[in-house]
């Protein structure tokens, strides 16, 4: 009796925490949107972080909107590559680069796609700003393929959906809470928001994603959304998963001071 009753009051087990497979050590930085500056300088950080402490096997996750509304995503697509060369570096896609790729088909898309930070991504490859204010839709249009080489194209069209490593799944804009991760739709793990930051239930795995900006890390147990909009707030946030620990890193510009990175999320 004595052990039933010890067996009714015994606390339930704490839940595990979430862990990515032994051995690795995933960086996953938030929407860049051309922000080459602040890019550099968290590479620079991540690879200085993965000298100290070389033990486990780094891969390094990009979230997707690596362009746009930012002075310089043609640098970010340029230095994303290099660093493909030598370090283990995969990207998702974006509804930036979804709109990017879509302004090649139809000049009513182009115009979509210049209100949404896409003038700045033409510029980034080249156009001069009073060229460009001169230029009709259609002139634009008829330029846009020169100004983006189909190889370009190619490249960033191959940019990933969805990776799943352990405990977790990374994403650009989150999941249809309501499906299975081998049902998501393309257009959900791009463009989806409320079904899914509206859902405080369990979902299959920790979902870690872009898309909607937060003033901080926001780590909802079920979720973990990390773009700090560093195109406008000047902070660019990467989150490091290993084993069962995370923490935060940050690359910041207060004003137009200098460029600071940082271990933590500076809001909280």
């Amino acid at each position: 009796m004595l052990n039933a009753l010890k067996d009714l009051f015994r606390s339930a087990p704490s839940p595990t925490a979430p862990r990515v497979p032994a051995g690795t050590r995933y960086y996953v930085i938030g929407d860049v949107h051309g922000r080459l500056d602040l890019f550099e300088a968290m590479m620079d950080a991540i690879e200085a972080d993965i000298s100290r402490d070389g033990d486990a096997e780094a891969r390094i996750i990009l979230l997707g909107d690596l362009v746009d509304r930012g002075p310089d995503s043609a640098g970010v697509i340029a230095a994303t590559r290099e660093w493909q060369s030598r370090r283990n570096v995969r990207v998702l896609a974006g509804n930036h680069e979804e709109m990017f790729l879509q302004a090649f088909e139809k000049p009513e898309i182009l115009r979509h796609f210049l209100k949404h930070g896409g003038r700045e991504t033409i510029l980034s490859y080249g156009l001069s700003r009073k060229r460009f204010n001169t230029l009709e839709l259609d002139e634009l249009f008829a330029m846009l393929p020169r100004l983006v080489p189909p190889e370009e194209r190619e490249y960033i069209a191959s940019f990933e959906e969805m990776i799943v490593a352990g405990d977790y799944v990374f994403v650009h804009a989150g999941v249809d809470p309501g499906k299975p991760l081998e049902a998501q739709n393309r257009s959900d793990l791009l463009w989806i928001r409320d079904r899914f930051l509206d859902h405080d239930g369990p979902l299959e795995k920790v979902v870690v994603h872009g898309h909607t900006i937060f003033d901080r890390v926001m780590d909802c147990g079920n979720r973990i959304g990390i773009d700090t909009g560093a195109f406008r707030s000047g902070v660019l946030t990467a989150l490091v998963l290993e084993a069962d620990q995370k923490r935060i890193m940050q690359a910041c510009q207060q004003d137009d001071g200098p460029i600071e990175t940082f271990h933590g999320d500076r809001a909280s």
